[in-house]
């Protein structure tokens, strides 16, 4: 369930910070009865960038299955490797 504070309780900084640090999950701010903010702890905000990162690769990866011409056989894709590595 969502956590939604008034913006006046931002006066409580101390507060505010240990709800986002125990909960892990972003806390709405209202401003005269609508959305206006949401804070987080910076450990819930950098989970939040790295399943977005993830999300856009996975996109990336399903756009390239979809186009087929980037696609090489596993094979030769190990064969690039190892020759631009120099391993064998």
């Amino acid at each position: 369930m969502p956590k939604i504070y008034p913006i006046k309780e931002l006066r409580n900084t101390n507060e505010i910070s240990e709800i986002c640090h125990e909960s892990q999950e972003p806390i709405y701010i209202t401003k005269n009865g609508y959305g206006d903010l949401v804070v987080m702890s910076i450990e819930a905000y950098e989970k939040v960038l790295a399943k977005l990162e993830l999300y856009e690769k996975l996109a990336e990866g399903e756009s390239q299955l979809r186009e087929r011409e980037l696609m090489i056989p596993v094979k030769e894709a190990f064969s690039r490797i190892r020759s631009k590595y120099g391993e064998k």
